[in-house]
């Protein structure tokens, strides 16, 4: 199967920190792969290599067959790769609308004239987003969907956890990175939004998504296929049974002497 994002050797350095060490990975399209290891293997510092927060000190990573190695984070997003963060990164003050359309600006008219003059077209445009806002995050939460217009500051935590994915999914992407989407959240939050995960993916075949996670019955539960990083090195890949019964990986994560 044709890899939709290809890492070959890829390395990133802080100062004498190696976070990244010659990794090599394949993601296929369509698949949920899991992204695991202990704290400080180098999870988050792929996501924010591949995104263009972090340029690569050695390697190249290709996405949908294009070279993204030295592409900004604007690029990024436009190539069609959004994310959530492990903190969150919502506005409070401001509307579960506002903060979906956030992540939707590669497709919000931006312009003076066309905001302050083409009101008509303005109308339509905010037609469409609302539309589409609605419908995310109707998969995630019927009721929810009723309050866009309220701040988000007044959510649980489970649902600004929704917000953020609705949030990097308002621009389509093809690949979606969510790291750690449980933090903060009790058992049963995080098995539910699991639940909507899995929705969202129902409903949107084509789509990818790579998720680092600690909660291992999570990992078991949603993915097809994991890796396993420590310090910086892939140790390990397959379904989440095999990595769990690999030596190493229990060693280094599983807290087997």
């Amino acid at each position: 199967m044709t890899a939709l994002l290809q890492a070959r050797g890829l390395t990133r350095k802080f100062g004498g920190v190696v976070a990244l060490d010659r990794l090599d990975l394949d993601v296929v399209a369509g698949e949920i792969l899991g992204l695991i290891g202990p704290n400080g293997s180098g999870k988050t510092t792929f996501f924010n290599v591949v995104t263009g927060i972090y340029g690569a000190h050695e390697g190249h990573i290709s996405f949908d067959g294009a070279d993204i190695t030295k592409a900004s984070s604007r690029a990024v997003y436009h190539a069609g790769i959004s994310r959530t963060f492990q903190r969150s990164r919502l506005s409070l003050p401001l509307s579960i609308f506002d903060n979906i359309m956030i992540g939707n600006h590669k497709r919000l008219n931006q312009g003076l004239w066309f905001n302050l003059m083409r009101r008509g077209d303005f109308k339509r445009e905010f037609e469409a987003n609302y539309r589409a806002a609605r419908a995310l995050v109707e998969v995630f939460e019927p009721q929810l969907a009723e309050r866009l217009f309220e701040p988000v500051a007044g959510l649980p935590m489970i649902d600004r956890r929704r917000i953020e994915i609705c949030r990097a999914l308002i621009s389509q992407p093809k690949l979606l990175l969510l790291d750690e989407p449980s933090a903060g959240m009790t058992h049963d939050e995080t098995k539910e939004l699991m639940d909507d995960i899995l929705q969202v993916r129902e409903f949107n075949k084509g789509l990818t998504i790579i998720i680092v996670e600690h909660e291992m019955g999570v990992i078991e539960r949603i993915t097809d296929r994991c890796a396993v990083l420590n310090f910086g090195r892939k140790i390990a890949e397959g379904p989440y049974r095999q990595v769990a019964a690999d030596r190493q990986v229990q060693e280094a994560y599983l807290g087997v002497a």
